[in-house]
């Protein structure tokens, strides 16, 4: 399975392709960051980040995305930015038709590092070792895109297996029988 992940911002937005499979080494294929000038217009910028994206989809071919779930921060400006370039990652993987999962930052770092509270000193490590590369990758931002790749890769199986069994317990689950129309009984004398 090759995943592109993309660890979203509107002023460096991560990206990186890993390749491989849960329980066996993964490669990288890629990683970089997609840069837009902190003094341009917003919609100028996500334009700027859709064809950054577009351009790694387009090369890598990957066969899902992986995109950093957004979560409440104090500073409702970053919050803001970091939710309208994810939108435009999940935008670019829809339009070719590609899965889109969503990971939270700490599951990602549970994945990668074993603790959902690892710093980002702790994740650039464990990426660094598992795709056996000489140095972490720079910025954090591209660091970060790989492990949302490698996060997805080895959960992917798992939640596959988990949402199987669910379609299945809903097909296999009797059909209910309709509330309206039903009355209860009134209790006989004598009974409670």
């Amino acid at each position: 399975m090759k995943v592109l992940g993309v660890d979203p911002g509107l002023t460096r937005c991560g990206v990186g392709v890993v390749d491989g499979v849960a329980g066996r080494p993964l490669t990288m294929i890629g990683v970089g960051v997609v840069r837009t000038p902190a003094d341009a217009e917003i919609a100028h910028r996500l334009v700027e980040i859709e064809r950054g994206i577009d351009t790694w989809l387009d090369e890598h071919r990957p066969d899902c995305v992986a995109v950093e779930r957004v979560f409440s921060q104090h500073n409702v400006r970053t919050v803001m930015g970091t939710a309208q370039a994810s939108a435009v990652a999940m935008l670019c993987a829809a339009r070719r038709g590609l899965p889109v999962a969503l990971h939270t930052p700490s599951e990602v770092k549970a994945a990668v590092t074993g603790s959902g509270r690892a710093d980002k000193a702790q994740v650039g490590a464990m990426v660094t070792r598992l795709l056996r590369l000489d140095a972490p990758p720079k910025p954090a931002d591209a660091a970060d895109a790989l492990a949302l790749a490698i996060c997805h890769i080895w959960r992917a199986p798992a939640v596959n297996r988990l949402q199987q069994a669910q379609a299945a317990a809903r097909r296999a689950a009797p059909a209910s029988v309709p509330a309206v129309g039903l009355r209860r009984a009134a209790p006989q004398k004598g009974t409670r």
